[in-house]
């Protein structure tokens, strides 16, 4: 298993090319874009943040100062702007009640324990959770979506339903616990799911990972 993580890592990049996440000003903004993104596209995301930084909004004590109907206006685009505003509040309350609103001794907890919190808020799953350890906190922490499931299922390594602990210790177990590693190798997994490897009518003979893939071979493509 760890030499076909290494050569699927090493095919993507080779095909994509380094993409640079996360492109933020802060940890704070990271965190931020981590809650905005759930369900919905990052350009709506960043509309969002612009919208957040034009009202001098990207700061914990700055968010909890907002009305709740302030900040879900300057959130609108994207979905759910009122629940998302409130997982806002709830996260910058946590950050207020550990650590004074500084956000870098925040992220500074004990990986573990900072997670327990983070999943505490009610809205925040592991996918969110994870993102803002790694993206956010820089530890080594393996974040796992939907295009992490259907790549592997396709590569015929998974059947698709396993949980999110699962997958998440497949890929720790067998690279090493490199932070920039897991955050290039799960940006490229992204790449590759939103623009080749497509729920339907994946682009099979545009796909690097020709010749690793059973999809290919069900589907009669080249590689998927």
């Amino acid at each position: 298993m760890r030499e076909f993580l290494r050569e699927v890592y090493e095919r993507l990049y080779a095909h994509f090319g380094r993409r640079r996440w996360w492109s933020a000003d802060s940890a704070f903004e990271v965190i931020v874009g981590a809650i905005l993104t759930q369900q919905v596209s990052w350009k709506n995301v960043e509309k969002a943040i612009a919208n957040l930084r034009a009202g001098n909004a990207l700061s914990a004590g700055a968010i909890l100062a907002l009305p709740h109907a302030e900040l879900g206006l300057l959130i609108r685009p994207t979905r759910y702007y009122n629940q998302k505003a409130q997982r806002l509040k709830d996260v910058c309350l946590l950050i207020n009640e550990e650590s004074g609103g500084d956000t870098g001794r925040f992220l500074q907890q004990e990986p573990g324990s900072l997670r327990r919190r983070l999943l505490a808020v009610r809205g925040i799953g592991k996918e969110t959770a994870d993102s803002i350890l790694l993206y956010a906190a820089g530890r080594p922490v393996f974040v796992i979506d939907h295009y992490t499931h259907r790549i592997l299922q396709r590569l015929g390594r998974t059947h698709g339903r396993e949980p999110y602990d699962e997958l998440q210790r497949l890929f720790e177990a067998h690279l090493p616990r490199d932070p920039a590693l897991f955050n290039e190798y799960h940006a490229l997994l992204v790449a590759h799911g939103h623009h080749l490897c497509l729920k339907t009518a994946p682009r099979c003979p545009e796909c690097p990972l020709s010749g690793l893939c059973a999809h290919a071979s069900q589907t009669g493509g080249a590689a998927g």
